[in-house]
C-alpha cells in the first residue's frame, strides 16, 4: 500500500484530505506546532476528527515543532491581538513562509521514515506565493536533492474551492474541524476572516453548517 504524509491542521480542507487519502493509502498525519495562538484548539479538533473517522489507514498523529516567535515577533497570529476580521482581505491573513516551514519539516520526517509523498490541502484561489503549483514542484525537487530522498508534493485540491469540498464530502463530520484564528471557549469565534470564509462556503454549497460559533 502507498504511504503518504499529510499535513494535517485540524482545518476542514486538510481533514477532508486525510479522509480522501485514506481510501487508498496508508496516511501519516503530521501536525506542525509553530506557536500560533489557535493551536491548542486546532489540535483538539484534529484528534476529534481522526477519532470520528475511524479509518484503519490513518496512522497516529505525529507532532513536529518549528517555533516562529523569533521570526514573526509580535505578529497577530502569535499574540491573538488584532486578528483580521470578516471583511479583511486575504493578504491580511498571510503567514510568511508557512508552507516553506511545514513542507520542509515534513520532508525531513519523510526522509527518515521511508515516505516520499507529502500531501497538502491547498485550495484553488489560494493567492499566496508558497501555495502555487510551480512552488510545490520546484520545492519538491530542491528537497529531493538536498535530502537525497525522493519527495513529491501533492496538492490535489488546487482545482477546487472550500464549497466544493463541503458539497462533495458533506457526509464527513465536518463540524468537528476548525477554521478559526481566534477560537472562543474552544469553538469558532464567528468573527474572524477564516470563520467568515467557512460560513460563506457552507452557504454557497447549500449544506447545513453544523459548526458551533461563539457569535
Amino acid at each position: 500500500m502507498e504511504r503518504v504524509a499529510a499535513l494535517a491542521s485540524g482545518g476542514l480542507d486538510s481533514s477532508v484530505l486525510l479522509a480522501d487519502l485514506a481510501q487508498e493509502a496508508m496516511v501519516f498525519p503530521l501536525y506542525v506546532q509553530m506557536g500560533l495562538a489557535w493551536e491548542e484548539v486546532e489540535r483538539r479538533a484534529l484528534n476529534a476528527f481522526v477519532d470520528a473517522l475511524r479509518s484503519p489507514n490513518v496512522q497516529p498523529i505525529t507532532t513536529l515543532s518549528v517555533p516562529v516567535r523569533q521570526v514573526y515577533g509580535q505578529h497577530w497570529s502569535l499574540t491573538g491581538i488584532g486578528v483580521p476580521g470578516a471583511e479583511a482581505p486575504d493578504s491580511a491573513v498571510f503567514l510568511p513562509g508557512r508552507n516553506v516551514l511545514l513542507i520542509g519539516l515534513a520532508a525531513v520526517w519523510c526522509s527518515t521514515h521511508g515516505v516520499s509523498r507529502i500531501a497538502i490541502g491547498s485550495l484553488g484561489g489560494n493567492p499566496f506565493p508558497d501555495a502555487t503549483p510551480d512552488f510545490f514542484e520546484s520545492f519538491g525537487r530542491a528537497l529531493s536533492l538536498g535530502l537525497a530522498h525522493p519527495v513529491s508534493i501533492e496538492a490535489p485540491y488546487r482545482g477546487l474551492h472550500k464549497e466544493d469540498l463541503i458539497r462533495q464530502r458533506q457526509q464527513l463530520p465536518l463540524e468537528l474541524t476548525l477554521t478559526c484564528m481566534a477560537p472562543t471557549n474552544g469553538i469558532h469565534c464567528g468573527r474572524c476572516n477564516k470563520c467568515h470564509e467557512r460560513q460563506v462556503a457552507f452557504a454557497t454549497a447549500r449544506v447545513a453548517d453544523r459548526t458551533r460559533y461563539a457569535a
